[in-house]
């Protein structure tokens, strides 16, 4: 069986994080790769691993639209094929660097590790508020964690009332909503996830107090999409209660939380927060001091074991983690006799 699921889309980065002929070298899925931006505006990514001595490319120089090793001079073009030898006769043939399928699409920029001709863009999850100007600072965290821990980790928000007391100050609020977890469409592996919580009349978060008057109660809701294979987007909204939503105490607010493995035990988590120094250290607070910790702390404790094989308590919070875990398992197994790069 593959480690990792292969025919969905994984982001690899943001698409600012590669400013003009920049390289960028990224461990992905257990393995070292290297993203360019080509001329036309599209973009490359090749294994970051010379065939002939194994040295990364990234250490080597953009020639154009390809990259030159800096130990024998070797080229290669954005399919990974050796374009240019300096030495004489053509390029050997059998020299080539494996590449993988990227696109850019809502700022970000997403390969696809599986099987190319099933590489459909369209596959992508909507993450199409990315596209707005928010005036959003976007930003990458690497956990030494699994990405399904994190995925546990954010599928739950219960965790809120207990890890991020000073940060989002819930008020145990979450103990008097419903949470709904639902599997869009016809319930198959493909489709979001949906781990909802929704508060009525419930105690106002700390930092919402002073928009109020003094003993006024909220509608809260919290709206966890997940896509396989782990991207989710978090909707937040705030109203005074008794308005049908309609009294607002702050705009909703909706953020990304994608996480794509780095290796079995690490991983990469994209974000975004408000542009401004306040918005910067509350989002520090929260993933690094809070956050962080913990989800490395369990994957320290699990090790190498299994995640089902450690046996682990499920809560009925659990069930929208849950779910997403076991679309993963599904998934894997319809791809456990096929080989990828």
């Amino acid at each position: 069986m593959t480690d990792y699921v292969r025919n969905v889309w994984y982001m690899a980065a943001w698409a600012d994080e590669i400013v003009g002929d920049a390289m960028l070298p990224r461990t992905l899925l257990g393995k070292p790769w290297l993203i360019w931006r080509k001329a036309d505006g599209t973009y490359a990514m090749i294994a970051d691993r010379c065939p002939h001595r194994f040295v990364p490319l990234s250490m080597g120089t953009r020639v154009g639209d390809t990259v030159q090793c800096r130990y024998h001079g070797l080229r290669f073009d954005s399919t990974g094929t050796c374009v240019h030898s300096p030495f004489p006769g053509d390029p050997p043939a059998h020299i080539t660097a494996p590449a993988m399928p990227i696109v850019e699409k809502h700022r970000g920029l997403w390969f696809w590790p599986g099987d190319p001709a099933l590489a459909d863009p369209a596959k992508i999850p909507d993450f199409s508020f990315l596209d707005e100007e928010r005036g959003m600072h976007r930003g990458v965290l690497r956990i030494e964690g699994n990405y399904e821990l994190i995925t546990d980790n954010l599928m739950d928000l219960t965790h809120a009332e207990f890890l991020h007391i000073e940060t989002f100050g819930v008020n145990g609020s979450i103990f008097h909503g419903e949470q709904t977890v639902r599997h869009d469409g016809d319930n198959t592996i493909g489709g979001a996830i949906w781990n909802n919580w929704d508060m009525t009349e419930a105690e106002p978060p700390e930092w919402s107090k002073p928009m109020l008057e003094p003993g006024a109660k909220i509608d809260q809701w919290l709206y966890m999409r997940w896509h396989a294979p782990a991207a989710m987007a978090l909707t937040v909204g705030l109203a005074k209660s008794g308005t049908q939503r309609a009294d607002l105490i702050v705009p909703p607010m909706i953020n990304p939380h994608i996480i794509t493995p780095e290796t079995e035990t690490s991983s990469h988590y994209f974000y975004d927060h408000e542009d401004n120094a306040a918005a910067a250290e509350m989002a520090r607070r929260v993933f690094v001091e809070e956050d962080e910790p913990m989800i490395e702390a369990a994957q320290r404790a699990l090790g190498n074991q299994d995640f089902w094989d450690a046996r682990p308590a499920i809560l009925k919070t659990d069930a929208g983690a849950i779910r997403a875990r076991r679309a993963l398992m599904q998934m894997r197994k319809a791809e456990d006799t096929t080989t990828y790069v």
